[in-house]
């Protein structure tokens, strides 16, 4: 099979492109990128040899165009998915995730290529920290943020194409990913370099936001289920149960590097900040049979924080930046 995965150098795009390559070793990738900051080549390395990576634009249909001519499926992880960079610079994430998407439908409508869609939990907005309920497919579409509303501009561009054009595509929407590979900006691995690099934690407001936890390689699995077994036109959510509050995920990463739990700083709220994400999975698991391998989070984030630990040359270069730019807008609170 040809597979050409877009954003294929940044976190999620870069472990699927290395569990594709352990679990179905005859597969022929490229991977297209555009390499901005978030992006590293470093981080498929190991298998550089195995793959072709194109260095491009999705929203460029030159470039876009004979790379799903020349594909089966084409899986799209390409987005800019920082929420605190989509309140600094919105116009980015309009042209990756909205024109960029469009770019790449219109080039999958013109050569009937399988397609999957790589998104969000977050375009549906966010829950009360008292509520039992989850997300759901059927779930209405309530963005907060400039980020999550581009990706949900996207999912309807792919709906639309489906219905109006016939398009084979599938549509999947996850919680929070954790592991390998992943931008020292985001939540954990900023946390874990913070520890190892002798910095104090910084958590957003009362640290009592929810997230749902999912181990990348589980969210990789789950999407190699859909492109096998899902139904065309569908959308299928992908969650492993993990929620926790932040507070918590912090305090575990402390304990985890041998640090006291309280050893962080809380820091001013960003905006808009969403209060609890939670996924139901039930329809990936009835339907496909998908289950999660790291069903103990305590465990995943174990091995999480031995990656960055044993691979300090892979995020040293990109610390000094990404806290120098927090630094604008965090204020520690007494």
């Amino acid at each position: 099979m040809r597979v050409l995965v877009t954003g294929g150098a940044g976190f999620i795009g870069a472990n699927f492109v290395h569990r594709t390559l352990a679990t179905r070793p005859d597969a022929r990738i490229t991977v297209l990128d555009k390499l901005t900051y978030a992006a590293n080549p470093g981080s498929l390395a190991t298998v550089r040899d195995r793959i072709r990576l194109v260095e491009g634009d999705v929203g460029d249909a030159a470039v876009v165009d004979p790379l799903v001519a020349d594909a089966d499926l084409v899986v799209h992880f390409a987005a800019e998915s920082h929420n605190d960079n989509s309140l600094a610079d919105p116009g980015i994430f309009v042209h990756t995730n909205v024109v960029g998407t469009f770019t790449l439908l219109e080039a999958i409508r013109r050569n009937d290529v399988r397609y999957h869609h790589i998104s969000t939990d977050e375009v549906y907005g966010d829950l009360k920290l008292d509520d039992g309920s989850r997300f759901t497919e059927s779930t209405p579409y309530n963005p907060s943020s400039p980020y999550s509303s581009t990706k949900a501009s996207s999912d309807l561009l792919v709906r639309a194409w489906v219905r109006s054009f016939g398009i084979r595509a599938t549509i999947s929407n996850c919680s929070n990913n954790y592991g390998p590979y992943q931008h020292v900006e985001k939540f954990i691995p900023r946390q874990i370099t913070n520890v190892l690099s002798g910095i104090r934690p910084k958590l957003y407001g009362t640290g009592d936001n929810v997230r749902d936890w999912i181990h990348v390689d589980d969210h990789n699995d789950a999407v190699w289920a859909i492109i096998d077994g899902g139904t065309i036109g569908e959308t299928y959510l992908i969650g492993a149960d993990g929620e926790r509050d932040n507070r918590t995920v912090i305090e575990t990463i402390l304990e985890l590097l041998g640090q006291p739990a309280d050893a962080f700083d809380f820091v001013t709220d960003r905006p808009g900040h969403d209060l609890r994400y939670a996924i139901d999975s039930t329809r990936l698991r009835t339907e496909l049979g998908w289950r999660p391998t790291f069903t103990d989070f305590r465990s995943g984030l174990a091995a999480t924080v031995d990656w960055y630990r044993d691979n300090r040359s892979w995020w040293e270069p990109l610390k000094r930046d990404v806290e120098a730019r927090y630094a604008q807008t965090e204020q520690v609170l007494d």
